[in-house]
């Protein structure tokens, strides 16, 4: 983070940071309180090993983690994670087609478990199939690798799907109450129809007429094998942006031992923060870092509508057709 950008993050959140002092004791500084939430993030270093390196009652260093995540999504969300207006769903689709070549796309889907002590008289809501316990950030994040929408707190023995189905986000498009822009024909390709805007997520995800997922098996035709590549190209966005979250903020690389509820906040201010320092020069870079960490954020584990199963056709015939193939497809399958 450079200088500028802590001086901008202190102009925002300072007066929401700023304490009385007391006849007995001075109030901690913004500055400082902003210093200890962000290294806690970054580092993954312990709340007591903050305390020793600030010289700060760990108390006192628990207080301002708290305070300043709290500051940031309070103050933060609306600027840097806001709700998507039509216009920014057409914006979303527009930067998808010109750079991952999948039309009328409004973002790539997601859940990743966020890995967490036991909280004490849980039972097994938070224990998840890889044997620890854990919350589930669920994300659709755009071409430039920004989340546009989170979910942050289900149990980590909930699927993605399940996920998605009690999220407001699932709840919104099953309802058309998200703004969404209606249908409309795919590049070049009016003899297809007009086609309803969608979202791409994995297997794990249910197949709707707004949200596709791959072709399932393994002798797959070779225009299915297409569709499934060019999903997965896609769909890589949001596994990347996780990478990205994960190399800037590597608390998210160990186990966090907050209350639930604190842990939620925390994962809401990691990912307001990732909008806010996102940069196309960085990337790459930390993109290059996790891979060579070798350590990713675990991934989460109905039959479908004929309309779903229409809709990811016409997307079939599409990418397998002049209008939609790409150069090098034939060679990645």
């Amino acid at each position: 983070m450079s200088a500028e950008q802590m001086d901008e993050l202190l102009s925002l959140l300072g007066p929401e940071l700023t304490r009385q002092s007391t006849n007995y004791r001075a109030a901690i500084e913004p500055k400082q309180r902003l210093a200890v939430a962000l290294r806690y993030l970054a580092s993954g270093d312990s709340l007591i090993s903050l305390a020793f390196s600030y010289r700060l009652g760990c108390s006192t260093v628990t207080n301002s983690v708290h305070m300043v995540y709290a500051a940031i999504e309070k103050i933060m969300m609306e600027r840097f994670l806001p709700r998507p207006t039509e216009d920014t769903w057409k914006e979303v689709a527009q930067c998808f087609w010109e750079k991952w070549n999948f039309p009328n796309c409004l973002g790539a889907i997601d859940g990743k478990h966020i890995v967490i002590q036991a909280p004490p008289l849980s039972g097994s809501q938070y224990f998840n199939y890889k044997k620890t316990f854990s919350i589930v950030l669920m994300a659709l994040v755009d071409a430039d690798y920004r989340f546009r929408v989170i979910q942050v707190g289900d149990f980590g023995r909930t699927s993605d799907g399940g996920t998605y189905a009690g999220s407001d986000l699932g709840k919104g498009m099953e309802t058309k109450t998200l703004h969404v822009p209606t249908s409309t024909s795919l590049p070049d390709a009016a003899h297809l129809g007009e086609m309803p805007f969608v979202m791409v997520g994995d297997t794990a995800f249910p197949l709707k007429p707004y949200l596709l997922r791959p072709y399932p098996g393994k002798n797959l035709t070779h225009q299915k094998s297409i569709f499934n590549y060019r999903l997965s190209r896609a769909r890589m966005v949001v596994e990347n942006a996780f990478g990205i979250l994960a190399s800037r903020w590597r608390i998210f690389h160990r186990r966090i031992n907050l209350l639930p509820k604190n842990v939620d906040t925390l994962v809401v201010a990691g990912c307001i923060l990732h909008n806010f320092l996102l940069a196309p020069s960085e990337n790459q870079r930390l993109l290059d870092e996790a891979e060579q960490q070798g350590r990713h954020m675990a991934t989460v584990r109905n039959r479908p509508s004929r309309d779903a199963c229409n809709v990811r056709e016409a997307f079939c015939t599409f990418f397998n057709s002049p209008e939609g193939s790409v150069t090098w497809q034939d060679r990645m399958v």
